[in-house]
Formats: structure tokens, C-alpha cells, sequence
């Protein structure tokens, strides 16, 4: 029996994404692997088509639709535009594109027939039909979550610093604590916020706040170590936020470190930034202003 082109370019993509993910450490934003996706495959007119309707490229669509099968497969993971490859999704890159696709088929149906073991009233065909549907919307809902992540993130990376120290000051009043001191321009002693749990600062902790607006970049442990140093009294507190990531070292410094450091992410900051949105105030709101949007979801 024939393949189907679609079947080709899902083999394809699919097995590039994986060793992307894999050069990559394992974690790479899903924009960032369809670029480079983009860079590395040679596509042809039909795969470059353009849906009139959608607007979307159909090698793209068809990429996001599979990525649903290698989810249920275990072979692939997604958290806020990030795109995760598995301990089996790595191991997996060894049977070549062909059988990986495969591989990833036969293990979403095997998650299928589970899920449906319990329904005896559907057909056959409607089960393919529903679940195809299913499988769609899926796919469609992930795309619109990393094109709304993507949009946030680049709204931060067109952000200065300073208006980045804003947004973690008034995510910290949104939480409940009360902000004291916001570093000024120039040097700060590795200190950018101060904040305490009570308006006058007489309960402890002092909690001390070191901001970096390295989007591209991790931070190190040496960078660390520099904000325990600020820490001169017993029960201070520290927390490091960036809008990149933290390297492996960094996190291990701050596990053994025997003062209390917290690490804020761009990927966790966002996340008490939507959390704790409702609570703050217009003009908090506005320094990242959101707008929520409900789909209807699923029980599976």
C-alpha cells in the first residue's frame, strides 16, 4: 500500500524534531524547533502550502498533529511552548523515521484502546472518525498554547531590565508581600528588590531579590553564590528570578546552599504571573496584560 505524502512529511519532521530536542539537552521551545526544522529539511510546494482558512503551513499542521501521538506515546512532553524529549523518546531516534513514526503510531492506538475499553457503543468507524477528530482539536488547541506562550515571551524579550524588575516587584505585591526597596539605576550590591511579609518590615524574613532579563541565556552558579553572599542576616531569604533559564550547577547551588534560595524561571514566573493576575492592579496588569480564553475541555 501506497504512503501517503502526509505520512512522509509526518515521518520526516517528526524524526528531525526528535534529534533537535535531543542536540538541544533534551528541552527546546517548539517555535525554536520548527525554525530549525524549517532550516534543516528541504520541503516541497505541497508541503509549504498554505491553508486559505487557517493560515497554517501544511508540514506545520501536520507536525503538530502527530506530536499528540508521540505525547500519548511517551515519547514527547510539552509545558508552556516547550517542547520535552523522553528518556524513551531519545531511544526511539535509533529506529530511523519510518519505524519511529511506526513505533509512535502503534503506542497511540494501544493508549486509544484503553481510553475506549469502556465504550461498547460506538462503532468501529466512529471511534476512527471521533478520534481523529479528537486527535485534531488536540493538536490545534497545543499550536494556539505555543503561539500564546511565544507571544508573551517575545512581549518580554522587548522589555528593558528595569521594566522587567517592575514586573517581579508587582508580581511579589500580587502575592500578598509588601515591596520596600526597587534598585535604581546603576549598581546595586546584587540586590533588586527587597520585599518583607508585613507593611513596616518587622516580621521576618527579609526576603532579598536579585532580577536578571537574560531571556537567551542560564544562569550560572557563580551568580548564585553572589546573591547568598547578600544574605547577612540568619532568616534572610533569597530568591533569583530571570526571564532564561537556570543551568544544572546553578540549581544544584541553590539546593545545598545553607541559606533558603528560590528560583524563579521565565517558564515559573509566568505561570504565578497568571496565577496571581487577578489580584493585582490596573496598572500592575498592564506592565503584562493578559487576556484569558476558555476551550472546552476533555475528561480523558
Amino acid at each position: 500500500m501506497a504512503k501517503s505524502k502526509s505520512r512522509e512529511i509526518a515521518e520526516i519532521t517528526i524524526f528531525e524534531a526528535f534529534k533537535i530536542l535531543k542536540n538541544e539537552g533534551g528541552e527546546l521551545r517548539g517555535k525554536e524547533v520548527i525554525d530549525k526544522i524549517r532550516d534543516n529539511v528541504k520541503f516541497d510546494e505541497y508541503a509549504k502550502h498554505r491553508y486559505e482558512k487557517s493560515g497554517y503551513i501544511r508540514w506545520e499542521s501536520i507536525l503538530h498533529f502527530y506530536t499528540v501521538d508521540c505525547i500519548k506515546a511517551g515519547f514527547l512532553r510539552k509545558n508552556k511552548g516547550s517542547w520535552i524529549l523522553t528518556d524513551e523518546g531519545e531511544e526511539a531516534i535509533k529506529l530511523g523515521p519510518e519505524k519511529l513514526l511506526d513505533k509512535v503510531t502503534e503506542k497511540y492506538k494501544e493508549w486509544d484502546a484503553n481510553r475506549r475499553k469502556d465504550n461498547k457503543e460506538e462503532s468501529d468507524e466512529d471511534e476512527i472518525l471521533e478520534g481523529d477528530k479528537k486527535q485534531s482539536q488536540e493538536a490545534l488547541l497545543q499550536k494556539l498554547e505555543d503561539e500564546a506562550s511565544t507571544g508573551i515571551r517575545n512581549y518580554i524579550l522587548n522589555i528593558n531590565p528595569y521594566e522587567f524588575q517592575n514586573l517581579v516587584a508587582a508580581l511579589l505585591e500580587g502575592m500578598g508581600y509588601h515591596v520596600s526597596e526597587i534598585a535604581e539605576r546603576g549598581p546595586d550590591g546584587g540586590i533588586d528588590v527587597i520585599a518583607y511579609t508585613d507593611p513596616l518590615g518587622t516580621k521576618q524574613p527579609r526576603i532579598i531579590i536579585q532580577v536578571k532579563h537574560r531571556p537567551n541565556d542560564s544562569i550560572s552558579s557563580d551568580e548564585i553564590q553572589k546573591l547568598s553572599g547578600t544574605l547577612k542576616r540568619n532568616t534572610d531569604v533569597g530568591i533569583f528570578v530571570t526571564s532564561g533559564k537556570f543551568s544544572k550547577p546553578a540549581k544544584k547551588e541553590a539546593r545545598e546552599s545553607r541559606e533558603h534560595i528560590e528560583l524563579i524561571d521565565f517558564e515559573r514566573f509566568l505561570d504565578l504571573w497568571t496565577e496571581y493576575y487577578f489580584k493585582l492592579n490596573d496598572e500592575q496588569k498592564n506592565l503584562l496584560p493578559l487576556h484569558p480564553i476558555y476551550f472546552l475541555g476533555s475528561n480523558d
